[in-house]
C-alpha cells in the first residue's frame, strides 16, 4: 500500500528563491526598505531605547559587509564562516556611560554578515571553551564575533586548539558596549579587550555598493548553522538555506497571529543564536515591517515593564517563562493591557498547564499560542492558527502550507500508524535543512531517499488536521508494554498549586524488569517545606495525588524528588541527560522494586 501522506489545508503558496538579504531588503523606491517606509523602527534597545530604523539597518549592513570582505585582519570570502558568541544575560545601565546590552549589536551582526555573503554558526551562549571548541571546528569557522564578556572563553578555546595569542586574536572582533553606531550612548571599551579590533571599526571602511547575491539555484546554499542539541552524541550543525528561511517567513504568514506596521510591536527575550529566536524575532518582525524591542533575557519583572512602557502587543516565550508569569506579582502591577498574544514554542506546553494558567485578567482573552517545530525544520512546522487557540487547548496546530506529513508506527516507515493513534512525524517540504554538516551519516538516518525527515517527535492528527506531540520516541518511558510520555506527566503536575515546575524521566528497574516514571519538582513555597520530613511528606503526597489524574501505568512508581530548579536549555527544553545522571546517582544500591525507591532531598 502507498504511504498515507497528509497535507496542509492551507492552500499552497510560491516559494522564492533569492538570497534572505536580497528579499527583506529590496525596493523599488529610495524611501521604501523593503516594502516598508525606511524611517520606520526596526530594532529598539529595551533598556535604552535606543532605535535603529530600517534605513539605518540597510546602511549599516552594507558598511559591516565592506569591512568584513575588506579589512585586512578580516578579509573574508563569500561562502566563509563566522561564529557569533554573545552571552544574552548581560547587566542593565545604571548610568548613561554604564554596560548596554548587546543583543541590538548582535541582532544587526547577524543580518551584516549575510549582507557579506557569509555562513553564520550561533553558539550557546553558556558554552564553556570546550563545548565552544567543537562548534568552531565542525563548522570550519574563520572568525569570531564575540562581546567582551565572552571574550575570556574565545580566547582560551582558541588557545586549547593550538593557536598562540597573537594569531588568536587576529580570529576575534569584539562587539562593544557601544550604542553610539546606533545613535545611542556611548560605552569605553574595555582594557581586557586592548589591541582587538571591534565591531565598530569595521563600520568605518566603506560601504558596498549592493549584497552578495543567491538567487535561483544558489539559494539552496547554506546560510545559518545552528546546532541541534539532539538526544545522542554531540551537537550537530544543521545547515539551513536561503531558501529554508524564505520558505519559513511566507509560510507562516496565513496561519502565524497577524502583526500590522503601525499597530504590532514584539516583545524579544529569546536568545538569538536559537533558531526560534533567529527567525521569529529578527527576521518575521522585519519582514513584516513591525519593530522588535530587545529585551536581552527574561526577567520577569523587565519583561511586564518592557511590555507597559513599549506598548507589546506579542511577545514570543518558552514554556518556563508561562509558568513564571502564572505566579510572579509583576504581572499585576504593570498596565499589562496592550499584549494580545503570546507565541509559545521549542518545548512542550501541556494542555492541562494551558488551561491552569488564567493571566493579565484585565485583558481577556489573552491568546496563548503555540506552534511546532526542530532547528531542522528551519524551525516552524506547524501553528495553532489564532481562532483555534481555545478551541484546540493542547494542539500544536496545523501544517504550514506546501509540507506534508506522515504517522509512522514503524522505525522503517513501511506501517503508517492507523488513524487517531500516536506515531512517529515525519515531515517534508522547503523548510528542511539540507542536511547535517559534515556528517553523511547523521544525514541519510534522519532524511530518506524521498526527502521524509524523521523528527523523533510522536504524535497524534485529528480528525481537522490538527497535531498533538505525545513526546520524544528515545524519551518515552516504557513501562511494562506500555508508553509513558513524559510532557503528559509534567503538565499534569504543573497544575498542582504547589508545583512551580516539573520533570519525568524513566528510571530502569532491573528487579522489576521495565522503566519506571520519575518526578523531579520545584516547591512554589519553598520555605513552607524546609524540614526533611516535610519535603517525604510532600512527595507521597504527589505520588498519592497524581494517581487520580492518570491511568494506573502512569503512576510515579519511580518516586518523586524535590529540586530547586529544573535543569534546562536556554530555550525551554528540559535536560533530561542531566536528570538521568542524577537519579542514577541518587538510587545506587536502590532497586527494591515498584514504588520503593527512596528519594535524596
Amino acid at each position: 500500500m502507498p504511504p498515507k501522506i497528509y497535507s496542509s489545508p492551507v492552500p499552497s503558496l510560491p516559494i522564492v528563491e533569492s538570497s534572505l538579504y536580497s528579499h527583506l531588503f529590496a525596493s523599488a523606491h529610495p524611501n521604501l526598505v523593503g516594502p516598508f517606509p525606511a524611517s520606520a523602527p526596526a530594532f529598539l534597545d529595551a533598556a535604552s531605547g535606543t532605535t535603529v530604523t530600517r534605513a539605518d539597518l540597510k546602511r549599516l549592513t552594507l558598511a559591516f559587509g565592506y569591512g568584513l570582505l575588506n579589512h585586512p585582519q578580516t578579509a573574508a570570502k563569500r561562502g566563509e564562516t563566522i561564529l557569533i558568541f554573545s552571552a544574552n544575560s548581560l547587566s542593565w545601565p545604571v548610568a548613561s556611560e554604564a554596560s548596554l546590552p548587546h543583543l541590538p549589536a548582535l541582532s544587526q551582526t547577524i543580518t551584516w554578515t549575510v549582507a557579506a555573503g557569509l555562513r553564520c554558526t550561533l553558539a550557546n551562549s553558556a558554552y564553556n571553551a570546550r563545548e565552544l571548541e567543537h562548534q568552531y571546528k565542525d563548522s570550519g569557522a574563520r572568525l569570531v564575533l564575540t562581546t567582551e564578556e565572552g571574550l575570556p572563553i574565545v580566547q582560551e578555546t582558541l588557545r586549547g586548539l593550538g593557536f598562540p595569542d597573537d594569531q588568536a586574536n587576529k580570529k576575534i572582533v569584539v562587539l562593544g558596549n557601544t550604542l553610539e553606531w546606533a545613535g545611542g550612548p556611548a560605552a569605553p571599551r574595555s582594557t581586557d579587550a586592548s589591541g582587538l579590533l571591534y565591531m565598530d571599526d569595521l563600520l568605518k571602511l566603506g560601504i558596498l555598493s549592493e549584497e552578495e547575491k543567491f538567487e535561483g539555484n544558489l539559494s539552496h546554499e547554506t546560510v545559518f548553522l545552528c546546532y541541534s542539541s539532539g538526544t545522542t552524541g554531540k551537537p550537530k550543525g544543521v545547515e539551513t538555506t536561503h531558501r529554508n528561511i524564505l520558505a519559513v517567513l511566507d509560510l507562516v504568514m496565513p496561519v502565524f497571529p497577524k502583526l500590522t506596521p503601525g499597530v504590532s510591536t514584539i516583545l524579544g527575550v529569546l536568545p538569538f543564536y536559537h533558531i526560534y529566536g533567529l527567525v521569529k524575532l529578527l527576521f518575521l518582525p522585519f519582514a513584516c515591517g513591525v519593530p522588535m524591542v530587545v529585551q536581552p533575557r527574561f526577567d520577569p519583572v523587565q519583561f511586564c515593564a518592557n511590555i507597559e512602557r513599549y506598548k507589546i502587543t506579542i511577545s514570543l516565550i518558552v514554556p518556563p517563562v508561562l509558568v513564571v508569569l502564572a505566579r510572579h506579582p509583576a504581572v499585576d502591577q504593570y498596565d499589562m493591557s496592550s499584549l494580545e498574544v503570546l507565541f509559545s514554542g521549542a518545548a512542550p506546553l501541556g494542555a492541562a498547564l494551558t488551561k491552569a494558567v488564567s493571566l493579565f485578567s484585565l485583558r481577556e482573552p489573552l491568546f496563548k499560542h503555540k506552534g511546532y517545530g526542530l532547528t531542522e525544520t528551519s524551525p516552524t512546522a506547524t501553528i495553532v492558527p489564532i481562532q483555534d487557540g481555545l478551541r484546540k487547548i493542547g494542539s500544536v496546530g496545523i501544517l504550514l502550507p506546501n509540507l506534508q506529513a506522515r504517522l509512522v508506527a514503524d522505525e522503517n516507515g513501511d506501517i503508517d500508524a492507523e488513524e487517531g493513534q500516536p506515531g512517529e512525524l515525519w515531515l517534508r517540504g522547503p523548510t528542511v535543512m539540507k542536511g547535517y554538516l559534515n556528517n553523511k551519516a547523521a544525514t541519510e538516518d534522519s532524511i530518506t531517499s524521498d526527502e521524509w525527515f524523521k523528527t523523533g517527535d510522536i504524535a497524534t492528527r485529528d480528525d481537522e488536521g490538527f497535531y498533538y506531540i505525545v513526546d520524544r520516541r528515545k524519551e518515552l518511558i516504557k513501562y511494562k508494554g506500555f508508553q509513558v510520555p513524559p510532557a503528559e506527566l509534567e503538565s499534569v503536575l504543573l497544575t498542582h498549586p504547589e508545583i512551580a515546575d516539573a520533570a519525568v524521566i524513566g528510571i530502569h528497574s532491573t528487579k522489576a524488569a521495565t522503566e519506571l516514571p520519575r518526578a523531579y519538582v520545584v516547591h512554589a513555597k519553598p520555605d513552607e517545606i524546609g524540614l526533611e520530613n516535610q519535603k517525604v511528606a510532600f512527595c507521597r503526597e504527589i505520588e498519592t495525588w497524581i494517581q487520580k489524574k492518570v491511568a494506573r501505568h502512569k503512576y510515579l512508581r519511580g518516586g518523586v524528588v524535590i529540586l530547586d530548579i529544573i535543569p534546562k536549555s536556554a530555550a525551554g527544553k528540559i535536560l533530561r541527560r542531566e536528570l538521568r545522571e542524577r537519579a542514577k546517582q541518587e538510587l545506587v544500591g536502590q532497586d527494591s522494586g515498584e514504588g520503593d525507591f527512596s528519594t535524596k532531598l
